[in-house]
């Protein structure tokens, strides 16, 4: 007991806490935000428009219409081809303490949807899934979508938040970026549009295949897009790199992506530009001049 309770006759009392998830903290202009009303604002931050990173199943309930999700390829899991392992934690073992935290389905998840009412092939990479690290399973899975695309005549739209190839599958997850590589090229053949959309982060092996191959590149607001990072390049060339490098604005500036796009903004941006190439595909559909069509193209932020 403290003094002053001995000594004054007062009782101690017990430390009152913030109960954990009700507030949280904006990363950059370090504004104290209710966490309600964070997740109303599509967790954005109301002060500053910062975009924190958001969980994959609310940004599959925020992009696709309500009640037209149909996953595919849930099943699929990752083996352990070369028996890898760091300390005493085995590969094997890291994937599936990482399934009974996440859920099924590795770090992509793909699906059938409408967005506008418009049906298409979407897939999401999960980030919470070893960092959205592209393996085996991660490959196939999108290869799978673009296939279905294709079949189908339906656009196709990937979601990119990355770390890259996942190093425990060593070559086999480097050989994912020509395999994904591969199946977007044949979207193109069939002329079945793809709209990459670049989260933060975006890097490695994935920004270096298939998230850059998109008719049409989306990025969100202050996303980290490149192959290494921006600590590793002034290391290896001895330069200070300029301010903002790598991030969607700057990439925007430099001619890399086709827009920014603020996250509440992100579904109305994807189904007109949905409907642009609706149109563009069919001639009977177009309106009377390219102008008219070049209209309906998203405007940049």
């Amino acid at each position: 007991m403290a003094w002053w309770s001995r000594t004054q006759g007062l009782a101690e009392q017990p430390k009152k806490s913030v109960p954990k998830g009700i507030w949280n903290k904006c990363e950059r202009c370090s504004t104290t935000l209710y966490e309600a009303d964070l997740e109303a604002n599509l967790r954005v931050c109301t002060s500053c428009q910062h975009h924190f990173r958001m969980p994959t199943e609310g940004r599959i309930e925020m992009i696709v219409d309500a009640g037209s999700w149909q996953e595919h390829d849930r099943d699929l899991e990752s083996c352990d081809p070369l028996g890898f392992r760091v300390d005493s934690k085995r590969y094997v073992d890291q994937v599936k303490g990482t399934t009974r935290k996440v859920g099924p389905g590795d770090a992509y998840r793909a699906g059938t949807a409408t967005i506008g009412g418009l049906p298409v092939e979407v897939g999401f990479f999960v980030f919470e899934f070893m960092g959205g690290s592209m393996g085996s399973v991660v490959g196939e899975k999108i290869a799978r979508q673009f296939e279905r695309a294709v079949a189908h005549k339906r656009a196709a739209i990937m979601f990119s938040a990355s770390g890259g190839a996942r190093m425990q599958e060593g070559v086999l997850s480097l050989m994912q970026m020509a395999k994904t590589s591969a199946a977007r090229s044949r979207l193109r053949e069939a002329r079945v549009p793809y709209i990459s959309v670049l989260l933060h982060p975006t890097t490695g092996g994935v920004a270096a295949s298939v998230a850059m191959l998109g008719d049409i590149i989306i990025a969100e607001p202050d996303a980290l897009i490149g192959f290494a990072g921006p600590r590793v390049i002034e290391q290896t060339i001895r330069q200070q790199l300029p301010p903002g490098f790598q991030r969607s604005e700057f990439l925007l500036e430099h001619g890399m992506v086709d827009m920014v796009v603020s996250r509440k903004d992100l579904k109305a941006t994807l189904e007109r530009s949905l409907r642009w190439f609706e149109r563009s595909r069919d001639p009977e559909r177009r309106t009377g001049t390219v102008a008219d069509d070049v209209v309906e193209i998203p405007a940049t932020d």
